[in-house]
Order: structure tokens, then C-alpha cells, then sequence
């Protein structure tokens, strides 16, 4: 039960991560660069900082805490922060490039199978005593493979999509279309978004130990990443407002209320993703294997549930009947990912 339990928390935190993107389209007169780091104000900073402070015990502190760590994690931890810092700005532009549904699933797909695996790779290489490759077992491959088989199948009925529409469709679904472009950026942004769990691996030993519950052990961790991204994100960001000229963008106070509440709710669902996946990684401990695969799962549901927002908005409008029915397959696949690992123990 207790897993059932662990599941369902994940997966209300990637249904609320594959909303963050609604409220973006209500942001008004304001460009990319702006909400962007508006939003991950929010996303990076405020809200990983207070689920963070649950993590610690009274009559201690986040400072205490990072200050008795080891250093070496504590830095690796905001190093593969900074990496995934570039494929959260990239994941912005798959968005752009392919739409919510296919973007995500591209993107998240590589993030998944990626990510699962180089944490425990890189900790063998680091800390060989850890034994960190016995975590690759069989049921953690077969779940990680099952998952990319369902984003494959996603991404063909993608290619299906760009191939069937006309250009005046293309732009009508997303303004921006363009998918060998979409493609190349959505990959690399899968690539280095797999260094998120990376670093929470480097990280998974920066709490209070007992005395932090167990669904709040990753929180610290999680901070410390998105606090290297958002380092990455700014400073892009800046440039593309000195770039661009936009730097007015913050001056307009006509549209600072509306813009700043959409960019607080766009970057709570965003961070409820991790929250939820630490959360139900608390309810998994009894199962070695749905520890190990929990980040891959998130993304298998990320993707899943981004490509029940992209057909709302009408992203696949326009598609064939064997182009709907290939996406429904794929999506089947990934949630059939979610509870392999179970069966296969």
C-alpha cells in the first residue's frame, strides 16, 4: 500500500509539472528572457528553499546543515546544478520549437534514461566503496528501457505530425514549429536535465539523518541544484535582456502584478515535481529498486501527462487517426514503465 501511496505522489507531481506551462500563456508584454527568470525566481529559489526548511529539525539550520556536509558533495552537488541549468534554458526552447507535448517528451525522455543511470555511474567512479552499480539491476534497466521505448514511440508520432501538416498548420498548433531544430535542442536539453539526479545523488546524504523524516531527506539536496541552475538561467537570461534591449520589461509596472503571480504559480507547479518526488520516494524505501528508478518514473509521468495538456491545447490538431493512435500507444507504454519494475522483482 505504502508504495501505491509513493506512486501517487509522484504522480501528482508530475501532473502539476507538465502544468507549469499554462500559466505562462498569461503572462502579458513581457519576453522569454524575462518571465523566464521571473518564474525561476520562484521555481529555483523561493519554493526549493522553504520545502528545503522541512528538512530541518528545530534548534537547527540549512546553514548548520551545508556547513557540517561534505564539502566535496556539497559542490557537486551545485556543480551538476549548473549543468542541469543549461538544460532547463534549452528545455524552454524545445517548448518553443515543438510545443508542450512533444518538447517534454523528447526532453524528459533522454532526462529520464540519462539521469537514472549516470548517478550511480559517477558515484562508482567517485566513491567506489559505495558499491553505487549495484543499484542497476536488472528490473531498474528493463524499467529505464521500457520508458525510452514509449518516448521513442512519442517521437514518432511526432516526425508523423511534421510530416503530415502544412506549414500554415504547423504555425496554428505551435507558433514556432520547427522540428529537426526542435529535435537537436530538446536532446541536448534531456542530456544535461539528467544531471538534476545526478545531483541529487552527489547530495542524497546532506540532511540531519534521523532526524529528518524520510520524505524530506532529498529537499536539501534538491535546493542546492536548483540554486547552481539558477545561476545558469540568470546569466543567460541578463544577457538576453541586454541582447535584446528588454531590460524595460521589469520597469512596466502596469503588468508586474498579473505577471508576477502567473510566474509564482508557474514556478510552484514546476518545483512540485521534486517535492512530490521526494515525498513518495519516503513512502518507496522498502523497495531498493523504485528508489532507484523513482526520478526515471517521474519523467515517464512528466511526459505523460505533458502529452495530455499538449492534446487540450489542441497541439495535435490537424494529426491523422494513426498519428493520434501512435502517441496513445506511446503513452500507454510509459505508464506500463511506471509498474514494471514491481513485476519484474
Amino acid at each position: 500500500m505504502e508504495i501505491i501511496i509513493g506512486l501517487l505522489i509522484i504522480a501528482i507531481g508530475a501532473f502539476c509539472q507538465s502544468s507549469c506551462y499554462v500559466p505562462i500563456n498569461k503572462i502579458k508584454s513581457w519576453s522569454w528572457e524575462s518571465y523566464w527568470i521571473i518564474q525561476g525566481v520562484f521555481a529555483w529559489l523561493v519554493f526549493p528553499f522553504l520545502g528545503a526548511l522541512l528538512a530541518v529539525p528545530s534548534g537547527h539550520s540549512l546553514c548548520e546543515l551545508f556547513a557540517s556536509a561534505s564539502s566535496f558533495n556539497v559542490w557537486m552537488t551545485i556543480f551538476f546544478g549548473v549543468l542541469w541549468g543549461v538544460g532547463g534554458l534549452t528545455f524552454g526552447l524545445s517548448m518553443r520549437y515543438l510545443g508542450v507535448a512533444l518538447g517534454q517528451s523528447i526532453a524528459l525522455g533522454t532526462c529520464a534514461g540519462l539521469g537514472t543511470i549516470m548517478g550511480p555511474v559517477l558515484l562508482n567512479i567517485f566513491f567506489p566503496e559505495l558499491n553505487a552499480l549495484e543499484t542497476l539491476t536488472f528490473a531498474v534497466i528493463m524499467g529505464v528501457a521500457v520508458t525510452l521505448l514509449g518516448i521513442a514511440i512519442i517521437g514518432i508520432a511526432g516526425s508523423m505530425k511534421a510530416a503530415s501538416l502544412t506549414e500554415e498548420e504547423k504555425k496554428a498548433a505551435v507558433k514556432d514549429f520547427n522540428f529537426p531544430k526542435g529535435l537537436a535542442i530538446a536532446l541536448l536539453a534531456g542530456f544535461m536535465s539528467g544531471c538534476f539526479n545526478v545531483g541529487l545523488e552527489f547530495g542524497k546524504e546532506i540532511n540531519f539523518g534521523e532526524l529528518t523524516p524520510d520524505m524530506y531527506k532529498t529537499l536539501p539536496a534538491t535546493l542546492l541544484v536548483t540554486m547552481g541552475g539558477f545561476v545558469t538561467n540568470a546569466i543567460y537570461c541578463f544577457y538576453q535582456n541586454q541582447k535584446n534591449k528588454t531590460w524595460s520589461d521589469y520597469k512596466n509596472g502596469a503588468v508586474w502584478g498579473n505577471n508576477a503571480l502567473f510566474c509564482a504559480l508557474a514556478g510552484l507547479l514546476w518545483y512540485s515535481q521534486f517535492f512530490g518526488l521526494s515525498l513518495g520516494k519516503g513512502f518507496l524505501t522498502e523497495s531498493p529498486t523504485l528508489m532507484t528508478l523513482a526520478f526515471c518514473i517521474l519523467m515517464a509521468l512528466n511526459v505523460t501527462f505533458s502529452n495530455v495538456w499538449g492534446i487540450i491545447l489542441k497541439e495535435w490538431k490537424g494529426c491523422s487517426q494513426k498519428t493520434i493512435t501512435v502517441l496513445i500507444i506511446g503513452i500507454i507504454i510509459l505508464i506500463v514503465s511506471t509498474f514494471i519494475p514491481e513485476l519484474l522483482k
